[in-house]
């Protein structure tokens, strides 16, 4: 009886162990994630800067954290140029294919037709912001993280699980 109750808690320990195990790696694969999709975002935000002579977005219109600004990069990087093309616009340009919300394998839209939400592993809208307010010369890119809140300028404790490309 008592070999049984020490089995039972040994298979309770490494069940236990395990759990946390999977916990750390699932948060670290949306990290990694995360990051790949800032990448992403950033190189399409240069290739519409190249093609239009300006960066998506009015100057100084994200603040501090730029939100809300999701849908205004969705609409710049993708659904434009699929409107354009749809409407037999061969020169339009679609800079981020991904963002396709009828096929959205990476899981980062949210919503639908020009209404789409980009939005990060944790489910929480990416932020953008250029001009002045941006830290990089040219703008700014960011995940909020797991807990969700962000200060947007690297040094407040909320920044501490951000993502971004500053």
């Amino acid at each position: 009886m008592m070999e049984l109750l020490i089995v039972m808690t040994i298979i309770a320990i490494l069940a236990a162990l395990s759990m946390g195990g999977l916990m750390f790696v699932k948060e670290k694969q949306k990290n990694s994630k995360a990051e790949i999709q800032v990448g992403l975002l950033s190189k399409a935000i240069q290739d519409y800067e190249l093609d239009n002579g300006d960066f998506p977005g009015e100057e100084d219109a994200g603040g501090s954290a730029g939100t809300g600004e999701s849908n205004m990069l969705f609409r710049a990087l993708y659904w434009d140029g699929y409107q354009a093309l749809e409407s037999g616009d061969e020169s339009a340009t679609i800079y981020l294919p991904e963002l396709d919300p009828s096929n959205d394998t990476q899981q980062w839209t949210d919503g639908s037709g020009a209404s789409v939400t980009i939005v990060d592993p944790w489910k929480n809208e990416y932020r953008y912001r250029r001009g002045s307010s941006a830290m990089n010369p040219d703008f700014d890119i960011w995940s909020s993280g797991k807990d969700g809140e962000t200060a947007g300028d690297g040094k407040n404790a909320k920044d501490k699980d951000d993502i971004s490309n500053y």
